[in-house]
C-alpha cells in the first residue's frame, strides 16, 4: 500500500460542498488501496476573519494569542474533512499540528520547524486510520502552540511526507500546476510537467504564489518529490524533483513577478570596513527581509547602497535605518522609493547557454520599459521595473524566449 500525502488549501475546503468533494477525492484514493493522510488549511477567509476580530480589540494585539486564535481556523477544517470522511463510512482522525508531532521554534506567528515525532500518525495509520492534520501550526517545546507563517500548509505537508516517508506528496490547489508565467497574465503561458527544485525555488521567492520557497528548501533538502495539481479535477499536475540532465535543454524554464516591492537608497556613508554589516544587521534586527542588494564607491569615499524589500516594510526599515546612519555619518540620507515591481527570468538552462541577458534586455527595451536594479544568479536574472509596466515586460520577456511553445 503507497501512503499519499495530500495538501488541500482553504479555496479547496472553501465550502460544506468543497469539504465533501475533498472527502470524495480522499475515499477515492483511499478505495484504490492506498493510505492517505491529508494536511488542511483553515477555510478561505476565516484567517482574514479571525485577524480582523484580533485587530477589533486592539491595535497591535500580542502575536502569542494571535497564534492560539489562527490555529482554531485549521482546526475547523481538519474537524469538518473528518466528519465528511465518516459520512462516507472512512474511519478518520483529525490531529492538530502539536499531536501530529510537529516541533517549531523562533518568533509567534512565523514560527520554523525543528523537530518532527510521527509516533501518534504512525499509531494511527498502523490502526487503519485516514489522517487529517491541521497545516499551518505546530508545538514549542514549551507546549506553545505556535503558526508557521505564510505558507505554512505547504510546509506542514512537506514536512509530513518527509517524516511519514510517504511514497508521494501532493500540493492540491486551485491551479493545476506551475506555470511558465501566471496565465492571468501570460494568456499563452503553458504548464510544465516537471520543474527542479531549483527552478522553482528562485520562482518562488521571485512571485511565484504556488509554492512558498521555504517549503520547496524543505522539500530539497529530505528529498521529498511533490506535485502541484489541482483539486476540482484529476489532471496531472507538475512535479517538483532533483534535476536531471535533460533539465538544461531548456534555457528558461519560467517568468515570475512580484508587485508591491519597494527600493531604499542610502548615500554618504564613509567606505569603510563594518558600514555594510551595521546597515544590514539593524534592518535583520528589525526582521526585515531583503531581496536585491547594490553597492558602490561614489565620490569623496562614500559608498552608496541600495536594496529592495516588500512595500510594507518600507516604514519600518526608515524607522530601524535612522538611529544607525545618525552614528554613521552626519551626511547620511535616506531616499525611497515604492511602485515597482519585478521580474525574474529562472531556468537551469542559463548556466550553459549565453545571451540570456541580452535577449531579455532588448525584449524590454523594443516595449520602451525602463530597467532599474538588476540581480543574478546562476539560474536566474532579475530587474525592476515600474509596477505599472509589470504585465507588460512579463508578456514581452515571456514571448522573447517563446516559453508558449514545448521545447524541441
Amino acid at each position: 500500500m503507497a501512503l499519499i500525502v495530500q495538501k488541500y488549501g482553504g479555496t479547496s475546503v472553501g465550502s460544506i460542498d468543497r469539504i465533501r468533494n475533498v472527502a470524495g477525492r480522499m475515499k477515492r484514493t483511499r478505495d484504490e488501496g492506498n493510505r492517505v493522510v491529508a494536511v488542511v488549511s483553515a477555510m478561505s477567509g476565516v484567517t482574514d476573519e479571525l485577524i480582523k476580530l484580533a485587530k477589533e480589540l486592539c491595535d497591535n494585539p500580542s502575536e502569542r494569542e494571535v497564534d492560539v486564535l489562527l490555529a482554531t481556523g485549521e482546526q475547523q477544517s481538519i474537524a469538518l474533512v473528518s466528519i465528511a470522511l465518516q459520512t462516507l463510512g472512512v474511519d478518520s482522525a483529525s490531529i492538530t499540528g502539536g499531536q501530529a508531532g510537529i516541533f517549531t521554534t523562533g518568533s509567534h506567528t512565523r514560527g520554523r520547524i525543528s523537530n518532527m515525532d510521527p509516533s501518534l500518525m504512525m499509531k494511527y495509520l498502523a490502526e487503519g486510520k485516514t489522517l487529517v492534520v491541521a497545516g499551518f501550526q505546530g508545538t514549542t517545546l514549551e507546549g506553545m502552540v505556535h503558526t508557521l507563517g505564510r505558507g505554512g500548509s505547504d510546509l506542514t505537508a512537506i514536512a509530513v511526507a518527509a517524516a511519514l516517508k510517504a511514497d508521494v506528496c501532493q500540493i492540491l490547489t486551485d491551479v493545476d500546476g506551475v506555470y511558465t508565467c501566471d496565465p492571468r497574465i501570460v494568456k499563452n503561458a503553458r504548464k510544465l510537467p516537471e520543474i527542479s527544485y531549483d527552478e522553482m525555488l528562485e520562482m518562488a521567492s521571485s512571485g511565484s504564489k504556488v509554492m512558498q520557497s521555504r517549503s520547496v528548501e524543505f522539500a530539497k533538502k529530505f528529498g521529498v518529490i511533490f506535485e502541484v495539481r489541482s483539486s476540482l479535477n484529476d489532471n496531472p499536475g507538475t512535479l517538483v524533483l532533483e534535476e536531471h540532465p535533460n533539465m538544461e535543454n531548456v534555457v528558461i524554464r519560467g517568468i515570475s513577478i512580484e508587485r508591491s516591492q519597494a527600493r531604499v537608497t542610502i548615500s554618504g556613508i564613509p567606505d569603510q570596513p563594518g558600514m555594510s554589516g551595521r546597515i544590514l544587521g539593524a534592518l535583520a534586527e528589525a526582521e526585515i527581509n531583503l531581496d536585491m542588494i547594490v553597492s558602490n564607491i561614489s565620490n569623496e569615499d562614500r559608498s552608496k547602497h541600495s536594496f529592495t524589500m516588500h512595500s510594507t516594510d518600507l516604514g519600518k526599515a526608515q524607522a530601524a535605518l535612522k538611529p544607525v546612519l545618525a552614528e554613521l555619518s552626519k551626511d547620511a540620507k535616506i531616499e525611497t522609493e515604492a511602485g515597482i515591481a519585478k521580474l525574474s527570468a529562472v531556468g537551469i538552462g542559463m548556466r550553459s547557454h549565453s545571451g540570456v541577458a541580452a535577449t531579455m534586455f532588448k525584449a524590454l527595451g523594443d516595449k520602451g520599459i525602463n530597467i532599474g536594479m538588476i540581480s543574478t544568479s546562476e539560474i536566474k536574472i532579475a530587474v525592476t521595473v515600474d509596477e505599472v509596466h509589470i504585465e507588460d515586460a512579463a508578456r514581452a520577456v515571456h514571448d522573447a524566449f517563446g516559453l508558449d511553445k514545448e521545447p524541441v
